[in-house]
């Protein structure tokens, strides 16, 4: 496929289009996957949500995307798939991280295989500190 023709998150033109909010019934699917691990935090982010593991982003919603961070080398395998598209919001896609279209996760088993490996490279990286809440006076 060529690579003009892969798909972004990237709107074309922001002053004339409402931004897609990101997939709610997605997001539930994924807090129903995650719910019995406590080393999951759901965060607002981007226009999406995001589930960090041990304060690192693992997986997330944006639009209509599932969104899973996999690291350089299994991100480029997964690239291969059909359904699956570089993580680009801003016009420069974020290496390590794809975008799966909803053709590539319609039911339980293929989200869950996903979502497994991008739980199994963050699993890799060591935890983050909470970050503070910024106090206003």
């Amino acid at each position: 496929m060529a690579a003009a023709s892969r798909v972004t998150g990237k709107p074309d033109n922001l002053r004339n289009k409402t931004v897609m909010p990101y997939d709610k019934s997605l997001a539930d699917r994924l807090q129903f996957f995650l719910k019995t691990r406590k080393d999951f935090s759901r965060k607002e982010m981007f226009g999406g949500v995001g589930f960090l593991l041990n304060g690192n982003m693992c997986v997330g919603v944006y639009k209509k995307f599932l969104i899973l961070r996999l690291g350089k080398e299994e991100a480029d395998r997964a690239l291969k798939q059909k359904q699956a598209n570089p993580f680009d919001i801003t016009g420069r896609a974020m290496s390590g991280w794809v975008m799966v279209e909803k053709e590539g996760i319609r039911n339980e088993e293929s989200l869950r295989k996903w979502v497994e490996s991008a739980v199994d490279f963050v699993q890799t990286l060591p935890p983050k500190k909470p970050t503070r809440p910024t106090q206003t006076k």
